[in-house]
Parts: C-alpha cells; sequence; structure tokens
C-alpha cells in the first residue's frame, strides 16, 4: 500500500511542476511580447488607422431568445469607428420576440438575398434589409444552434473578413479596428482575437461602456482576476508561438475563405468556436500552407459572467465538454510530423493539463484530505506542499494583475486594484477546488456521451443609461 501512496505522490508531484514550469513560461513569452506591443503602440510611428482603407469586414451576431438586448447592441454597433462593414444579425428560431422587435426598431422589409450555400445549415425562412441603415441585415432561420447560425451568417455574408460578436456582448468604438490589424500587417494572418472582459459592475450608456466599475459580487470579482490571466498569459504566451488554440466565440475576426476551406463551423458541439480553430491549424498544418492565428491584446468586448453558482457551473461544464470535443476530434494534430509548436507543445499541453487535469486535481484533492485524516502522509509535507501551491497560485494571478496595471490600466482606481488583489487570494479557497470538481463533472457527462447542451445562464443586466 505504501509503494502505491509514493508513486501516487511523485506522480501529483511531477505534474504539480511541469504544470507551474509551463505556466511560468508562458509568463516569460508573455511578458516579453506585451513589452513590445507597447513599445509600437506607443510609437509616434504607429498608425491609428489606414486612412478608410482597411478592408471590410462582415459582423456576424447569432440571436436566440434576446428580445431583451438585442436592439440596444445592435445601436451599439452600427454605432462602431470602422470604414466599411456590415451587420448581419442571425435569428436562430428564437421563440420570443426577437424578430419582431427587430423588424420594428429598424424598418425591416423582405430582401431578395441570392445566397451561396458553401456551408450547410437549417432552411433560411427570410432575409431583411433595414431601410434605415444600409449595412444591416436580419437573417430568419429555424433553429440549429450558435454553430449553425455563423454558418449562415458566413454564407449570407459578403465581406472577406467576419467578425463573430455575441449578442449581449459591449464593443468598443475602435475594437474593430485594432483587432483588424494583424490582417493588415500579416496576408497570412486567417484568425486574430481580442480581450474579453467583464461587464458586471460597469455602466453602460447607449449601447457602450462608459464607466468601468467592479461588482459587489465576490464570485464576479475571482473571475476577472480569472480572465485576466487567461487572455494576459494564456493567450499572450502562445500566440507569440503560432501556437494559440482557442480565440473566444463572444469577440473573433477570421478569414472567410479558410473558414470555408476547413468545413465551417460543426453544428454538433458545445465549444465551436475553439473546435474551429484548432480545427483550422490542423488542417493548414496537414496541407503545408503557412498561416498566422494571433491574438491582440487590447481590443476588448465586455460581456456578463455568471454571477450565481449554479449558472458559473453550468458555464464551466460546457466550457469543459467543449474543450473534449475540440481535442479528440483533431486529435491527429498530436505528435503530428507537420504539427510545429502547436502539435507537439500546445496541443498536448491541453491535453495533459487541461482536458485530463481535473481528474488528477480532484483526486490530488481525495488523496490529501483523505492521508491527513488517515494518516498515511506526512503531515508536515503536506502542508509545504499546500503552501507552495497557494504561494505559485497566487504569485501567477498577481503578476497578471500586475501587468494589466503596468499596461492597459482598465480598472481606474485604486482601491479597484486593492479589491482585484483581494480577489486573487480568495480565489485560492474554494473557487479553484470547485472549477476542478465541475470540468471533472463536465469530462464524465462527455465520456458517457451524455447530449451537451448550453444551459441556462442567469443574466442580472447592466446598469444603464
Amino acid at each position: 500500500m505504501s509503494e502505491y501512496i509514493q508513486i501516487f505522490e511523485w506522480v501529483f508531484l511531477i505534474y504539480f511542476i511541469i504544470l507551474n514550469v509551463g505556466y511560468i513560461s508562458l509568463n516569460i513569452i508573455a511578458l516579453m511580447y506585451i513589452n513590445r506591443y507597447i513599445n509600437v503602440l506607443s510609437s509616434d510611428s504607429m498608425p491609428t488607422s489606414l486612412g478608410g482603407m482597411e478592408p471590410p469586414i462582415s459582423i456576424l451576431v447569432p440571436a436566440y431568445n434576446e428580445e431583451t438586448g438585442i436592439v440596444a447592441s445592435v445601436h451599439a454597433m452600427l454605432q462602431l469607428h470602422y470604414p466599411e462593414f456590415e451587420i448581419l444579425v442571425v435569428n436562430d428560431g428564437s421563440s420570443d420576440d426577437t424578430l419582431q422587435s427587430l423588424i420594428n426598431e429598424f424598418d425591416l422589409r423582405p430582401f431578395p438575398e441570392a445566397a451561396r450555400l458553401r456551408l450547410e445549415t437549417q432552411p433560411i425562412r427570410a432575409v431583411y434589409l433595414s431601410k434605415k441603415f444600409h449595412n444591416l441585415r436580419v437573417v430568419d432561420k429555424q433553429n440549429g444552434g450558435k454553430a449553425d447560425s455563423l454558418n449562415a451568417g458566413i454564407n449570407i455574408s459578403r465581406f472577406p473578413l467576419f467578425c463573430v460578436v455575441d449578442a449581449d456582448s459591449i464593443m468598443q468604438h475602435n475594437s474593430l479596428q485594432q483587432v483588424v490589424q494583424p490582417f493588415i500587417e500579416n496576408p497570412l494572418t486567417i484568425a486574430a482575437g481580442g480581450t474579453i472582459r467583464i461587464s458586471n459592475g460597469c455602466t453602460v450608456e447607449r449601447g457602450f461602456l462608459s464607466k468601468v466599475a467592479l461588482p459587489h459580487n465576490p464570485l464576479v470579482l475571482v473571475q476577472i482576476v480569472e480572465y485576466l490571466r487567461a487572455f494576459l498569459f494564456g493567450r499572450m504566451g502562445w500566440a507569440p508561438l503560432n501556437a494559440l488554440l482557442i480565440i473566444s466565440g463572444a469577440f473573433g475576426v477570421f478569414k472567410k475563405e479558410t473558414v470555408i476551406h476547413v468545413g465551417g463551423y460543426r453544428a454538433n458541439t458545445v465549444g465551436e468556436d475553439m473546435e474551429l480553430v484548432v480545427r483550422m491549424h490542423r488542417i493548414m498544418r496537414q496541407q503545408g500552407k503557412p498561416y498566422s492565428i494571433t491574438f491582440v491584446p487590447d481590443p476588448i468586448c465586455w460581456t456578463e459572467a455568471p454571477s450565481d453558482l449554479a449558472s458559473l457551473k453550468s458555464q464551466r461544464v460546457r466550457w469543459q465538454r467543449g474543450l473534449a470535443e475540440s481535442l479528440t476530434l483533431n486529435f491527429s494534430l498530436m505528435f503530428n510530423r507537420k504539427g510545429g509548436t502547436v502539435g507537439w507543445l500546445a496541443f498536448p499541453y491541453m491535453v495533459i493539463f487541461e482536458l485530463l487535469g481535473p481528474f488528477l486535481e480532484v483526486a490530488g484533492y481525495l488523496f490529501f484530505f483523505s492521508g491527513l485524516i488517515f494518516g498515511f502522509i506526512n503531515t508536515d509535507a503536506a502542508v509545504i506542499f499546500f503552501i507552495a501551491s497557494f504561494v505559485f497560485g497566487l504569485l501567477l494571478s498577481a503578476v497578471a494583475l500586475l501587468l494589466e496595471e503596468i499596461s492597459f490600466h482598465v480598472y481606474p482606481k485604486l482601491r479597484h486594484t486593492l479589491i482585484l488583489f483581494l480577489a486573487v487570494a480568495l480565489e485560492n479557497f474554494g473557487y479553484r477546488q470547485l472549477n476542478s470538481f465541475w470540468r471533472l463533472q463536465g469530462m464524465l457527462q462527455w465520456m458517457l456521451g451524455k447530449k451537451g447542451s448550453w444551459g441556462n445562464i442567469k443574466r442580472v443586466g447592466h446598469e444603464k443609461k
């Protein structure tokens, strides 16, 4: 028995060391990248725009039962600072008054659209064109899910780039100008993602964020720290290696022809955004085509985070299922002779630490507490290991917060910074452990073949003016 205990202790220790070495490595790469990015951004020679010569973009907005906020969201998107863009709202068979609200507000009229059906979707009932805004169209189709809606939008879209935005997301006026820069600077760019921030506690005026503030809900506060760490280090660490496997479904820009080439969004997954990006890597690598999938840290899109445990659990279970689908459907990328950094480093990292991590993490928690209760582990060694784990977690989150303050300083007041530092400590007591159990639940549901769903996310809305 003691031999098995020692084996498990060594496995968990090695896992812990490799995981934290990986985190530290990503942090170093991210720090180098953000320093270079800020220097270029602050340079007087850096143009703020191309004087109206930016490539045109189609904004795709999948909408299902969004009647309460869709009108305000579309009004805000119409005010974006960008030379040429169109907005395509795809009503995915909503059972509420989403479509009628759009018809009434924007004076929509049926439009005889001649679409190229290059991606298979559920039948389109009608396409509407606004008489008030020439660049606004609404696609009404039978329900098929978010991926199916995006494929329909791609079929209808007119421009070579498309931007995916959630119906309840809040973009900044210049978000499109910033996120399109990689496509201008590097013609090999096929996808670029921006930063997602949490809008809970902020004030929204006419569809745009007018005042940045923190929520009072501690559950949301720790999510803010989590998002900072995920985007400022996770995304920014992998992007310079061309090994970024995730672009958020709430805000990303893609080259349309490349997405069609790889087959569009997969409709039978709950993680369609990540699965598409991983598949793009796999197919482009296998075909030997040069490409770039990147991340731009400062174009911000704000979204509302779950503010109760039930909603947060539903989200994290869904995310883990989506991760499992994305990796297993493209498993041939792993250690592929043409896989490059993404196939030999990023993909294995995601499999070991993100896909399989919940099993070992939960087993570690159970082993730790059982060992303390029944006395089969050394108490002093266990306490030292717990303190080391806590310190590493605290350090990584604190560095992410410091980097945010040094670089973009989105949260303006000293009080905000102090509260977020408190959330950094709070995150390690219960929140991380709950996340591990929810991720494990998502894995078990996926392994047992249970049908995935988006679940119910309770929305509380923003303070509006």
